[in-house]
């Protein structure tokens, strides 16, 4: 096991994990006063009527807190992270990996060495034809990268962006994939990256939480997203991401109830700060602490929450630039969000876009996604260079695999999920942008060439923040836990600038 030398206490022990059954000390907790001071803290603000939103009330909100001593590790590039992840899985096929061979043997049977062996998530057992290309490919920018013509506003990234075309994973199946691109492990219950990250780094927002989430809908079969892809897992609960609503109140209660004014309001949670910290001074447990935290940041949410979803400031220009109608719910207003949630100081931001599982109707659906995500992420990425923090936020689009080469009809042409070959990109906060990084086979099948894992992908978001991913862990069940697991992983320094 590798020394967990990063996450000690003040005092030099090591950190404990959530649930270990220890106070600060090493004194045993005692479960029922424990139990006694949680029902009565709950009476408590039951009874006052706190308006505060059961995100807040999580305890998983930081209050500015610092970065870990002797973090960042590295010379960071990147302050921030914002992920685009699409949902479903786009094909890689129709975006950025051109296979003229692909485009030869359309509608012949796959050949078997391609195959053989391999795990299929629905074409089991069924005959394997091959799918060509549903779109043209045509070289942009200076660099001359390939991109589809289902994406002319990210062709204008050309330039920016480092498209990885040799992405693995190991989860074939929607939310075990999911889990595996959020945790690095298909394990449920393990922290996020954006739960890991805020804990190496600190949060940068005092009124804000250090880890948001948003999510939109459309395209063809929206999988679920459950809220356990942002969990904080064994990781102390206040780094657990936070889901914003696309529409209405971003977090549910955030405005006071009529007849409750701010002034009352904040001798609620003054009271309730009180009865929290008398009760720390007997039992001394640190998850206490973390709750007076959370009720002053709830609390500080109540007015920074609305000032940020308010964007009656932004000039019509900016809004016809992503294509954004306040309120609408759709991916181009949670990309506006997105910089103004960066702007604020939120270390790490997740929009997801459901809609891109096309087994089937894949040309209609593509149009959809495509037309429903692709101006609104050349908007972000662009609106982020003009104001000159594309240089310290990291960018990253994908999904959580890729399609198969092979033809899958439901309603039209369509391709089944892959995981052993399919792209991403990244752009800004030290990528050298203009890369085209790894290669699939001839059919898009294998990735054959710098072969890039999830792991290796994290190792890479790591290393840019300033964090050395091999030295970045956890104690937990008698385990120093990493993001990037015990398996090898590297950061890909070819796509650093």
């Amino acid at each position: 096991m590798s020394e967990a030398i990063d996450l000690k206490s003040e005092r030099g022990r090591p950190a404990r994990p959530v649930g270990a059954g220890l106070v600060r000390g090493g004194r045993p907790a005692r479960a029922p006063e424990l139990a006694a001071s949680l029902l009565d803290r709950r009476s408590f603000l039951g009874g006052a009527g706190l308006s505060v939103g059961s995100a807040a009330l999580g305890a998983m909100l930081g209050d500015g807190r610092a970065a870990l001593p002797g973090f960042p590790q590295l010379a960071a590039r990147a302050k921030r992270v914002i992920f685009l992840c699409m949902a479903g899985g786009p094909s890689h096929l129709e975006t950025f990996d051109y296979k003229p061979k692909l485009d030869e043997l359309d509608g012949q049977p796959m050949p078997e060495s391609f195959t053989e062996g391999q795990p299929i998530a629905q074409l089991q057992g069924q005959q394997l034809k091959v799918q060509g290309h549903l779109t043209k490919f045509r070289r942009h920018g200076r660099s001359g990268q390939l991109i589809s013509d289902y994406l002319p506003w990210t062709a204008k990234l050309a330039d920016d962006i480092a498209v990885v075309r040799s992405m693995v994973t190991e989860q074939i199946n929607h939310d075990p994939a999911h889990t595996f691109m959020n945790t690095g492990t298909a394990i449920s219950g393990r922290p996020s990256m954006g739960s890991w990250i805020n804990y190496g780094l600190g949060c940068a927002t005092r009124d804000l939480p250090g880890f948001v989430v948003l999510t939109s809908v459309g395209g063809r079969n929206p999988q679920p997203i459950a809220s356990r892809q942002w969990s904080a897992g064994f990781l102390p609960s206040r780094f657990q991401g936070v889901e914003f609503s696309s529409s209405g109140d971003p977090v549910h209660y955030v405005r006071n109830p009529e007849g409750v004014t701010p002034a009352a309001q904040r001798r609620a949670v003054e009271a309730a700060g009180a009865l929290d910290r008398h009760r720390f001074a007997k039992v001394r447990d640190p998850e206490i602490e973390t709750r007076i935290a959370a009720y002053e940041m709830a609390f500080r949410m109540q007015a920074s929450v609305p000032e940020l979803t308010d964007l009656s400031g932004e000039p019509q220009s900016v809004l016809d630039m992503y294509g954004a109608t306040p309120g609408d719910g759709s991916y181009a207003s949670n990309c506006l969000l997105a910089r103004r949630l960066a702007e604020r100081g939120v270390r790490f931001i997740q929009l997801y876009h459901r809609g891109w599982d096309h087994h089937g109707g894949l040309e209609k659906y593509m149009d959809i996604c495509c037309g429903l995500t692709d101006k609104p992420t050349w908007a972000l990425v662009t609106d982020l260079k003009q104001r000159g923090m594309l240089d310290d936020t990291l960018v990253v689009w994908g999904g959580e695999f890729g399609r198969t080469p092979m033809f899958q009809g439901k309603g039209g042409a369509g391709r089944d999920h892959h995981i052993k070959g399919f792209s991403m990109w990244m752009a800004g906060g030290g990528v050298k942008g203009g890369t085209s990084y790894g290669n699939t086979d001839e059919l898009g099948y294998h990735a054959v060439e710098d072969v890039v894992h999830v792991r290796d992908l994290h190792a890479t978001m790591l290393h840019l923040l300033g964090i050395d991913h091999g030295r970045f862990s956890y104690p937990y069940q008698g385990l120093d836990m990493r993001l990037t697991g015990v398996e090898p992983a590297r950061a890909v320094r070819e796509l650093l600038a």
